[in-house]
């Protein structure tokens, strides 16, 4: 079985089995997105993906619906557009489970670089570019897990734009970079792992680009 193969087929049946006996967990989060702030249940951004394919991300939101009106695309610290749901949901990563379903049709991985939107995918180095987007972008990776704090580290910078374009993104696409170049089927299951882990003892979750 190859690499490939089998990393889909885990992909699926792990997808699939999330969103079964998440169905009661999903259920409820959503009614409670709904009625904590007015607006849809569901976070929808344009982001990059494999070969530079653009696709819908799902998320719970965890923003006011008119969030993109109000301030820039990154979140920094306690951000005041953010619902009060939506601070559980983002410390716990549970606004990222609709992805699930963005993993079972294929435009993701359960482990993978992070999909940014086009803004920043643009600014990649040329070697970077096509690296980074040879592969699905998953719901966790090492980068994830290692700028857990990523929010509070763009609070405490003088230009948080800035500090994300030319600190923290080069960072990550060097993390992504070795990822990708030594990635496995078992690596990949220590990164799931690994994951749950940090979720567990509810750690900071990191901050997205993009309002929601």
């Amino acid at each position: 079985m190859s690499q490939v193969f089998a990393k889909r087929l885990f992909d699926v049946l792990a997808a699939a089995l999330g969103l079964l006996l998440l169905s009661p967990l999903l259920l409820l989060i959503a009614i409670w997105v709904k009625l904590d702030s007015p607006g849809p249940v569901f976070f929808l951004q344009q982001r990059v993906g494999r070969q530079g394919r653009l696709f819908a991300i799902h998320k719970f939101r965890s923003m006011r619906a008119d969030a993109p009106a109000l301030g820039p695309q990154i979140t920094i610290g306690r951000d005041t557009r953010i619902s009060r749901a939506g601070h559980f949901l983002r410390r716990h990563k549970l606004d990222e489970l609709p992805q699930l379903w963005d993993v079972l049709r294929g435009e993701m991985s359960l482990v993978g670089p992070r999909p940014e939107v086009p803004r920043y995918v643009a600014l990649y180095p040329a070697d970077m570019h096509a690296l980074i987007l040879s592969v699905r972008p998953g719901i966790t990776d090492l980068a994830s897990i290692e700028y857990r704090d990523e929010s509070r580290l763009l609070a405490e910078a003088a230009d948080p734009e800035r500090c994300y374009v030319e600190q923290v993104l080069p960072m990550k696409l060097a993390i992504s970079a070795h990822y990708i170049r030594s990635r496995s089927f078992w690596g990949d299951v220590r990164l799931v792992l690994q994951t749950l882990r940090v979720l567990r003892h509810s750690e900071p979750a990191v901050a997205e680009r993009g309002t929601r």
